[in-house]
């Protein structure tokens, strides 16, 4: 049993159907079906019920599938391994960030002076919500992620690496724009435009109103920064927003500031425990990433 033919297997098994697998290993459908076959007469058993639109595995394809994986990643784990040992030559590098970052760190540029470092390791970036980046840091689908921190988050390591105080962004020219010490009170007649559930400042917003047991109105929930701005820009609500994201945008947008104590938006990098600097020198992509962050912001 050869493991390209485990490869192949797996790869049958998760897309249903033979022509997608051979465009994900990129052979000849043929080749890909020949080498089925061989595995099958080489387990004494078929893998697969194959029809005319799809296939499926049977029991003894079902039990192969869990150890083929298993396999598969204890090699993929081997190869990291040994990339590191090797002083980073090879080995892939996934970064999970939310969409606001560039307001508060440059990560194309520090992922450019990465590559001119480690040019054989592949970067990988993979955006989300804050919620959806914590799963994947902690299940190791992602390495490092910047994201806005929320409760305590025990299971991973996290570094604070910038807080900005959040302030009032609403139209120019709005009841809101240039006051100082806005309660939360004084918000509530207002509409807000809001990111959806687990996105961006939702978490944050929604535990301090929950703190003073005020409500408020939302008018639009969206996904994504850009929108959410030109909603506010329109008068169509007001937001609270990190003061460096309002004042990166200023043009069209007014700025109030709330009452202390300040709601402050904190943006952590999160990632299971690393040594950045193990006595043998050896390293791996995440903690080479990291050291070279820490190098860059001082944190």
């Amino acid at each position: 049993m050869e493991l390209r033919q485990l490869q192949y297997f797996v790869a049958v098994a998760e897309e249903r159907q033979f022509t997608r697998a051979a465009r994900r290993v990129n052979i000849v459908q043929s080749a890909l079906s020949t080498s089925i076959r061989a595995l099958e007469i080489e387990l004494g058993a078929p893998l697969f019920t194959r029809s005319t639109r799809q296939v499926r595995l049977t029991n003894a394809g079902e039990v192969l599938l869990d150890r083929a994986k298993l396999i598969l990643d204890a090699i993929r784990n081997a190869r990291t391994a040994v990339a590191a040992v090797q002083g980073l030559k090879l080995g892939t590098l996934k970064i999970g960030t939310v969409q606001s970052l560039p307001a508060f760190l440059d990560l194309p540029s520090l992922l450019a002076r990465f590559h001119e470092r480690h040019p054989g390791i592949e970067i990988r970036l993979i955006q989300g919500s804050a919620t959806y980046l914590a799963s994947q840091t902690r299940s190791g689908q992602v390495d490092v992620a910047f994201f806005p921190m929320g409760a305590p988050l025990l299971d991973l390591h996290t570094k604070i690496i910038a807080c900005d105080e959040m302030v009032i962004a609403c139209q120019s020219g709005h009841p809101m724009d240039g006051k100082l010490g806005v309660t939360l009170e004084a918000l509530r007649e207002f509409p807000f435009v809001e990111f959806e559930a687990g996105w961006g400042t939702r978490k944050l917003v929604d535990s301090r109103f929950s703190e003073v047991s005020f409500s408020r109105r939302i008018a639009f929930e969206v996904n994504d920064l850009d929108t959410m701005l030109k909603l506010v820009k329109r008068g169509l609500g007001i937001a609270l927003l990190p003061e460096t994201i309002v004042e990166t945008n200023r043009a069209g947008l007014g700025l109030g500031h709330m009452t202390p104590p300040e709601l402050c938006w904190e943006l952590v990098v999160a990632h299971l425990p690393i040594d950045i600097a193990p006595a043998s020198g050896a390293r791996t992509a995440a903690a080479a990433f990291l050291a070279l962050l820490h190098e860059s912001l001082d944190v």
